[in-house]
């Protein structure tokens, strides 16, 4: 079960929130918060998995019940309002997700799931550090285990982003990354290509590379990542180097060093 709470200052939108979680068999609404200090009393005693969060509050608003709870137990953070203006605000706070009142039934089944994926993620990340911390312990442990445990993709590796948040001029576009053909680097900004549109994102390769699922994205260049599942063609010319068609019609060089992608194709 998804222990949740609810936190809101207004009774009917906790009560309607409530009736729409009732649909779900594993959201157990555990608590229900009139304000901020309370759902922070609550989340250090009972660390719910989940919170629903109202921004606009008297007191401590939502902002200032993320920002106590830094350094303590965080439960994954759903912001509901009525004010689609603190958008912005709510993502740079790295909430799951941002709902809007009254809340839409289908984009409140899209945040369950998020919630579901996050959570069992956060659930075996935390299995594995109990038996790696059993391990160590041990007089003698068992290194090629513990080497296993460690280096297992996605063991102990956080949820990869389903959709980027494109930061423009005070508005957030959010990018599927399946929609994404390639993205490749402009200095500290990244330009995240889909068909027809590039976009821009302050970010890093690095950051990038850990951000996205590399079953589904590859360096092709020391500035370039592919989506493969976009790749239409794959071109090889006479000097050995190879060059990826993507969906958009935008052409990828592969470099020496990233040949080993090639093999993917062939």
């Amino acid at each position: 079960m998804i222990r949740t709470i609810i936190v809101d200052d207004e009774p009917l939108a906790i009560e309607g929130l409530e009736v729409r979680l009732r649909a779900f068999q594993d959201i157990e609404v555990v608590a229900t918060c009139p304000n901020g200090r309370k759902a922070i009393e609550f989340t250090r005693k009972r660390k719910p998995d989940l919170m629903f969060l109202d921004i606009q509050m008297p007191g401590f608003d939502g902002f200032d019940v993320i920002r106590s709870l830094v350094g303590d137990f965080m439960p994954l953070v759903v912001f509901v309002t009525a004010f689609d203006q603190y958008a912005l605000k709510a993502f740079e706070a790295h909430t799951l997700d941002y709902l809007l009142k009254p809340v839409d039934p289908n984009l409140l089944k899209r945040t369950v799931q998020h919630a579901r994926n996050a959570i069992q993620q956060r659930r075996i990340i935390q299995q594995n550090a109990k038996l790696v911390a059993l391990i160590e312990g041990m007089e003698d442990p068992p290194k090629v285990i513990l080497s296993a445990i460690l280096e297992e993709p996605g063991a102990v590796r956080d949820v990869f982003e389903h959709h980027l948040n494109i930061k423009d001029r005070g508005r957030i576009t959010r990018v599927d990354v399946t929609e994404i053909d390639y993205i490749e680097a402009a200095g500290d900004y990244m330009c995240i290509h889909t068909p027809g549109k590039t976009h821009i994102l302050r970010a890093t390769m690095k950051e990038m590379d850990k951000r996205l699922d590399p079953k589904m994205f590859q360096r092709v260049h020391r500035s370039a990542i592919v989506n493969l599942e976009r790749v239409r063609e794959l071109v090889s010319h006479t000097n050995g180097e190879y060059f990826l068609t993507l969906e958009g019609g935008g052409q990828v060089k592969v470099s020496r060093s990233y040949k080993t992608v090639i093999g993917r194709f062939l």
